[in-house]
């Protein structure tokens, strides 16, 4: 059985281009394509392909975005992004949006179809020249998370707790004390103790160290894994 391939582009000559190229192909049962300019619901509409070849390019988060909601709404289907560029923390952020594969668009067409075919049968594939790269990054984000979770280990419960209130967007300190019925000053010492414990200069480094630890800041000890 051939693979059914859904390309989504905002480049309206290069999608329709690659589609007749796919079409021509004996491993491809089924080639649509959508313009990714269209409102969101063109997503939920769609009849699940097996492999969306999604635009990388997109302003912003969108592609990422994108990218989490269909692969999050069908397990079946796949998602290849198609970049102008391919660098190690470009792949680390197509692979945390749940891409499957990140393919350069200038790669020949016998490239693209090797990485469809993988990734079809449920392979992940990245670039041969950044696979180093992409290790290297993972073990560095993997050592950096540790070390974040053993500076929070060292927090009070009220300095958890007043870091939860900053996480969450309360940012003057007297409604912080308000909320957690404790003085100003108190308050105060906490937020010195909690930046000093964390290593960080300001209030935003503090949260901004914290921000995959919100349920554990706010009273679930748990570490997230």
């Amino acid at each position: 059985m051939g693979i059914n391939v859904l390309v989504a582009d905002q480049e309206r000559t290069f999608a329709d281009a690659l589609t007749a190229r796919l079409r021509a192909e004996s491993d491809i049962e089924e080639v649509g394509s959508v313009p990714v300019t269209m409102p969101r619901p063109w997503l939920l509409a769609r009849k699940a392909a097996d492999v969306v070849l999604l635009d990388g390019d997109l302003p912003g988060e969108t592609g990422y975005r994108l990218c989490e909601e269909l692969s999050g709404r069908d397990a079946r289907t796949r998602v290849i992004m198609l970049a102008s560029s391919s660098g190690p923390i470009r792949i680390m952020q197509a692979i945390r949006a749940g891409a499957a594969a990140l393919v350069r668009k200038d790669e020949s067409l016998e490239q693209l179809l090797r990485v469809i075919n993988r990734v079809a049968q449920g392979e992940t594939w990245l670039p041969s020249a950044e696979t180093g790269n992409v290790v290297r990054l993972l073990l560095q984000e993997r050592d950096r998370r540790r070390e974040v979770e053993r500076l929070l280990a060292t927090l009070t419960p009220r300095e958890r707790a007043v870091l939860a209130c900053l996480a969450e967007g309360t940012a003057r300190r007297n409604l912080v004390a308000e909320q957690l019925h404790l003085s100003v000053n108190t308050v105060r010492t906490h937020l010195q103790n909690l930046m000093a414990k964390l290593h960080a200069h300001s209030v935003l480094e503090a949260v901004a160290l914290t921000r995959d630890y919100e349920g554990w800041l706010s009273g679930d000890t748990r570490l997230p894994s």
